[in-house]
């Protein structure tokens, strides 16, 4: 019995590792948060398996079914629709649970949007503080004052429709004069990042409409 966290491409499917195309043909289960979108990768890798779904919106009335199967002796895979797997995604509850079931669990090294977006911001990359989504409504302008003496560099995701807001937000909390990346569509073909100050980039996406997932980095609090 064993769960693998399996990282999923985030846009160009030839970014799954040969590793994780293997144990996705070989797990007895796969839990996906969609199967639609996972049934597209599933299909390119001609793997053909059992699967089920695992969202933010079902995992509290399926965790149970799925450590179940595991401690019944099968093998599964929880993959997401990009990425990593519990990163801004579903997955820390069946994780926890297998932990507290005794169920080995073993987490693949492979894709996050983030780490890439980070890298070719040109912002400081020896430390940072990932934040991923802000609160829409409740406790977003309470946390964006602490970000304001945040030192390290900040890395968030973000919405297309919500993106010059937001960037506008860190403008208002942050200074208008700081630095900032926002990268989309990674690895994708229409992959994009622009650079400058949060008021540059927010008037750049004011008048170019922003698509595809996002990523915004934002240089930390200068000493």
């Amino acid at each position: 019995m064993k769960l693998y966290v399996i990282p999923t491409p985030v846009g160009n499917l030839e970014d799954i590792t040969l590793r994780a195309a293997r144990l996705l043909g070989e797990v007895d289960y796969i839990v996906a948060e969609d199967t639609r979108t996972s049934g597209v990768l599933l299909k390119h890798l001609n793997v053909n398996k059992p699967m089920g779904s695992f969202h933010k919106f079902n995992e509290h009335g399926t965790v149970d079914a799925v450590v179940a199967r595991m401690s019944a002796g099968q093998t599964v895979a929880l993959i997401s629709d990009a990425g990593t797997p519990s990163i801004s995604d579903p997955g820390y509850l069946l994780v926890r649970r297998a932990v507290d079931a005794g169920i080995t669990v073993e987490c693949l090294p492979g894709a996050t949007a983030f780490v890439p977006a980070l890298v070719v911001s040109g912002l400081p990359s020896d430390k940072f503080v990932f934040e991923g989504f802000l609160p829409v409504k409740k406790g977003r302008q309470t946390l964006l004052a602490k970000l304001c003496t945040q030192e390290r560099t900040m890395i968030f995701y973000e919405s297309p429709h919500r993106l010059v807001k937001t960037l506008q937000q860190f403008a208002e909390f942050f200074g208008a004069e700081r630095e900032c990346s926002v990268s989309r569509e990674i690895s994708k073909k229409f992959e994009q990042t622009i650079r400058g100050t949060l008021t540059e980039v927010a008037e750049y996406f004011s008048n170019n409409d922003p698509r595809g997932e996002i990523v915004v980095v934002v240089k930390g609090l200068k000493e």
